[in-house]
């Protein structure tokens, strides 16, 4: 009995089952020790890489060892020292250097791109408060409400230069006013000379009055335009003084009333808040209100300066100007009624004025080849 059992349980080795038990018994075996045989048996290159046929072979290996539904992007793997008791592990998870799966759900802007909106809104929030206070200190200044700082001396020159402008721009008006009409009487006077000179040629017996006429009306126009060249060397100093060197003045005063504004506004906000409670919650408010009114402060402070600088240079720049001006403006016109041409002439040559020639504006055909 014991004899025929342990032959039913002796399986011949030359069976075919027996061979199935121990082909499955050794690839058990083999997957069980794949891992560690694989990653000890990686050739390593002189430069660290690893060769591409073992490389492969590696990554099909270490597919099947983990389990089923995880990705090489979610594993990593953890080798430890000949001392430890875990070699070769394989542990799930994301991998650090792998793209980490993304999930539904808001996206969270990174830093970058997020900065750019935060600084623009925080600059829109910076200039709308500051609007607000500016505002608010101008009403309260028009309904004489609110205090006003205000530099006696330096708002007395502003005053009288904008109102010496408008006298300027006057005389310049009144000055281009002259030159366009004198313009056409000199071509008038042009115009009539040549006439009289014809009728000299073709009147023999009015030939001699006619003739002077001619001459008279014709040096009346050389005089014409000498004396309009002086008149449109006046117009172009003076409208230079008033619209460009002037003006200038003026726009950094504009620069300089809009930081007197906001120095009040933030020095009105600092006023209310030393008037009220201090606390927890008003002290760091007072401050951020100091420290904004000492950079208001500082800006109003510079921009006082510039224009007291402006002012000064443009009051010595103005008399030296207008001097020149004023001299050659007379001079020029006496010579000219009293008939002195000589004068007129030398008036012109002192303060380096050239004339036009007539058809000098357009050469000839021989000048251009």
């Amino acid at each position: 009995m014991s004899e025929h059992s342990n032959e039913s349980t002796t399986l011949d080795e030359s069976h075919p089952a027996a061979e199935e038990v121990q082909s499955d018994s050794e690839e058990g075996a083999m997957a069980q020790e794949s891992p560690k045989n694989a990653a000890a048996e990686i050739p390593v290159t002189s430069n660290g890489q690893l060769e591409d046929s073992h490389e492969h072979s590696f990554n099909r290996d270490l597919k099947r060892s983990l389990p089923v539904g995880l990705g090489l992007a979610e594993t990593k793997i953890t080798s430890h020292g000949f001392d430890s008791t875990k070699e070769g592990v394989v542990e799930a998870g994301p991998f650090p250097g792998g793209r980490a799966q993304q999930k539904s759900g808001p996206v969270v802007l990174a830093d970058e791109v997020k900065n750019p909106a935060m600084e623009k809104l925080e600059l829109v929030r910076k200039w709308s408060l500051n609007t607000y206070k500016c505002t608010r200190q101008i009403i309260s200044e028009k309904l004489g409400r609110g205090s006003r700082t205000v530099d006696l001396e330096l708002e007395a020159q502003i005053d009288i230069l904008r109102d010496n402008k408008k006298k300027y721009e006057n005389i310049l008006k009144l000055a281009q006013t002259l030159s366009t009409q004198l313009f056409q009487m000199v071509h008038t006077q042009r115009q009539l000379g040549d006439a009289f000179a014809d009728l000299s040629l073709k009147s023999l017996e009015l030939h001699e009055e006619f003739g002077y006429n001619a001459e008279t009306q014709k040096l009346l126009a050389k005089n014409g335009e000498t004396l309009l060249g002086a008149i449109n060397f006046f117009i172009a100093s003076v409208n230079t003084l008033v619209n460009k060197t002037i003006e200038d003045t003026l726009l950094t005063v504009k620069q300089y009333e809009s930081a007197r504004i906001e120095y009040d506004a933030y020095r009105t906000d600092l006023e209310e808040l030393n008037l009220g409670p201090r606390d927890a919650n008003t002290l760091p408010k007072i401050e951020q209100s100091q420290q904004l009114f000492q950079v208001h402060k500082e800006k109003y402070d510079k921009m006082r300066n510039d224009v007291s600088i402006k002012l000064k240079f443009l009051e010595e720049n103005k008399v030296k100007v207008l001097h020149n001006q004023l001299v050659l403006f007379h001079n020029a016109i006496a010579a000219y009624f009293a008939g002195n041409q000589k004068q007129l002439e030398q008036t012109l040559k002192q303060f380096h004025i050239k004339l036009k020639t007539p058809g000098a504006d357009a050469p000839s055909w021989l000048e251009e080849q």
